[in-house]
């Protein structure tokens, strides 16, 4: 039987098996359910998840790991009125299956369809968005605040993984809740995963946790004993509290949180509806915020995703039978001949040491971490940290490269600034993901990066047109030796050159001319070289003339070529993947401008004043017009109306 065959089979049998499935389209299903119901709920739903991304793709493994927890969580209590915060949100696909949204599942992380992440326009029980970690305790923490406020008696619950809780961010949250002492459900999804295996003192705390399971017992055994007893039982309770603090520190479980000033209760088995039941119930009579250690398997359900949950962790689609996934055929990522050029360069200079904020697999780096382990640095979700750690390691003679995806460098802007370029400190900062995503969405598009970094002194920022090219700057990073260098590249498969064994630097500041032109100069980064190369072609059959220029340092300029464009009385477009507000495009008309160069016609042409949502790259690039029939049409509205009428455009 071929795979379109068997893959009708499968459907048509899974149909058929859906029978609680089918028949829940929102919450309220959920209620008169028995727990064996409930639990078939949970095998039909991840049936139904493994169907449906092995031909979407998705994140597969985290979301089969909270089937129970999300179905304890509907059939408990009562979303929308209850506040559901999911962290990060790429775990909330059963949350979409049960709130009305699994006939949309075809449609998952494609253009127009339905995203990946919690999406808020999508339905009124996805109260809070985030593509990045650990922003759940502190949305919780507010909405708990105005729920009381406005004197309301909602429930907040927050799901957080064992990897986001290790954010700073989280921790900050963390330290007011306990303060605030507000009613709140903070449910801890502990798979000892985030992507990769988590990393940190923290993490090893959890395991400790994980061992034992006695200290709520004893705990709760001697308060009731102390409050049977006649007259003085609740002043012996009380002056219990030192003895019971002697206990916890002696059982472990749970100490840094109720330090934190929250109740802990657990761990429990997350794929145990009965016992998720009566911990969440418990949970709910407490006052004040409690925290629900929950114990998962990432990838439950899936034997491949269970064996590998890192590499299912994201999944591109796949073969159900064999758990083979279905990858494009073409020229390496540029993240891999990233990976590979930083592994060509550590063999001759040890002095390179590679930083993640854990993003291993990700940023090309398990190669590198298998070959130099000592070499190699996960500090876990902790963008910040690992910028200031760059630092200061560079400070100390070592040559670190920071290998962070744009979108996740955001959250370390301030340590940028103030602890790296201010310094002038030697960071190597490797910029993945830089440009459009896809299926990520908007979230994850790299598309500001250049313009939160190159108003910054100090730092110079570059991108290559091809992966040969991208070989070439990583020399030219780990050489430069006079402050902070970025090398910015896209999430696509390189453009198939040959690869030179030998690269060597580029200088510094230089572009280069791909295309000869009189009337028009093209100045494009990365992937849009090809568009602006498409464009020209056409022009070229039109009898129009543009150079197409490789404007591979954004920073610096290359002023030499700007002065000789504009001399030439070339007409400028510039063409850029990113924000064209403060991007590559701004960074040319403030150069003209400080050169008193006001006759220079310039046109910028990138990401418009808009967050462009999940899809295609290239539907991504036709919403918002980065292509070369659209180039084409801007450099003709630029002609001289007298060149309109000879060429016939007027």
């Amino acid at each position: 039987m071929d795979d379109s065959k068997l893959r009708s089979f499968c459907t048509a049998e899974s149909e058929e098996s859906n029978v609680l499935l089918n028949q829940i389209n929102g919450p309220l299903d959920l209620k008169d359910l028995s727990i064996a119901q409930l639990e078939q709920a949970a095998e039909e739903i991840r049936q139904f998840l493994i169907e449906k991304l092995s031909v979407t793709g998705g994140h597969l493994a985290p979301n089969l790991g909270v089937v129970e927890l999300t179905l304890a969580m509907h059939y408990l209590f009562n979303s929308p009125e209850d506040k559901f915060i999911y962290d990060v949100g790429h775990q909330s696909y059963v949350h979409k299956i049960l709130t009305g949204r699994k006939d949309q599942f075809d449609t998952l992380r494609k253009y127009k369809g339905l995203c990946g992440f919690v999406k808020r326009a999508e339905s009124e029980h996805d109260v809070w968005e985030a593509g990045h970690s650990s922003t759940s305790l502190s949305a919780a923490m507010g909405m708990a605040l105005a729920r009381d406020l406005k004197g309301g008696s909602n429930r907040v619950v927050a799901v957080i993984g064992d990897g986001a809780l290790t954010g700073g961010m989280a921790l900050e949250a963390l330290n007011h809740i306990g303060h605030e002492k507000r009613n709140m459900i903070v449910i801890l999804n502990d798979n000892e995963m985030s992507i990769a295996p988590n990393v940190g003192a923290l993490h090893h705390y959890l395991g400790k946790i994980r061992t034992d399971r006695h200290y709520q017992k004893a705990k709760d055994e001697l308060q009731h004993l102390l409050n049977k007893i006649p007259a003085i039982g609740g002043k012996l309770a009380k002056t219990a509290e030192r003895f019971k603090d002697s206990l916890k520190y002696l059982l472990v479980s749970g100490i840094l949180f109720e330090q934190f000033g929250l109740t802990y209760l657990g761990p429990v088995d997350g794929h145990d509806l009965e016992g998720l039941l009566d911990i969440l119930k418990q949970a709910d009579t407490v006052q004040g915020p409690v925290l629900v250690h929950v114990l998962t398997i990432k990838g439950k359900g899936y034997k491949p995703a269970e064996i590998d949950s890192h590499k299912w962790h994201g999944a591109t689609p796949y073969k159900i039978e064999s758990g083979q996934m279905v990858k494009a055929v073409g020229p390496p990522m540029y993240t891999t001949i990233f990976g590979d050029m930083l592994i060509e360069l550590a063999d001759k200079d040890d002095r390179i040491v590679a930083i993640t904020p854990a993003m291993p697999g990700g940023s090309g780096l398990m190669d590198f971490a298998a070959k130099y382990p000592h070499r190699m640095i996960d500090v876990g979700i902790a963008e910040q940290h690992a910028a200031t750690l760059s630092a200061a390691m560079a400070m100390e003679g070592l040559k670190p490269v920071y290998a962070v995806y744009s979108t996740f460098l955001q959250r370390a802007y301030d340590q940028v600034v103030h602890d790296i370029c201010r310094q002038n400190a030697n960071v190597v900062f490797a910029i993945d993901r830089a440009g459009f995503v896809g299926p990520d969405g908007e979230t994850h598009h790299g598309v500001y990066d250049i313009a939160f970094l190159r108003h910054v002194p100090n730092l110079v920022l570059m991108m290559p047109k091809d992966e040969n090219e991208l070989r070439r700057m990583m020399k030219t990073a780990v050489d430069y030796n006079d402050g902070p260098i970025a090398v910015r590249y896209p999430r696509i498969h390189g453009v198939g050159v040959e690869l030179e064994a030998d690269p060597q630097p580029i200088p510094i500041g230089t572009w280069e001319t791909i295309r000869s032109g009189d009337t028009y100069a093209i100045l494009a980064l990365g992937p849009m070289i090809e568009v602006a190369e498409q464009a020209a072609e056409v022009l070229k059959r039109e009898g129009l003339s543009a150079e197409v220029v490789n404007a591979r340092f954004i920073k610096p300029l290359d002023e030499a070529m700007l002065d000789r464009i504009a001399d030439e009385g070339k007409k400028v477009l510039v063409l850029e993947e990113s924000s064209q507000q403060g991007g590559f495009g701004s960074a040319v008309l403030e150069y003209y401008s400080q050169r008193s160069s006001f006759d220079v016609q310039v046109k910028i042409m990138g990401v418009p004043d808009l967050f462009v949502e999940h899809g295609s790259i290239a539907q991504q690039r036709e919403e918002v017009g980065l292509t070369s029939e659209r180039v084409v049409s801007e450099l003709r509205g630029m002609m001289p109306r007298m060149m309109k009428r000879a060429t016939g455009h007027s």
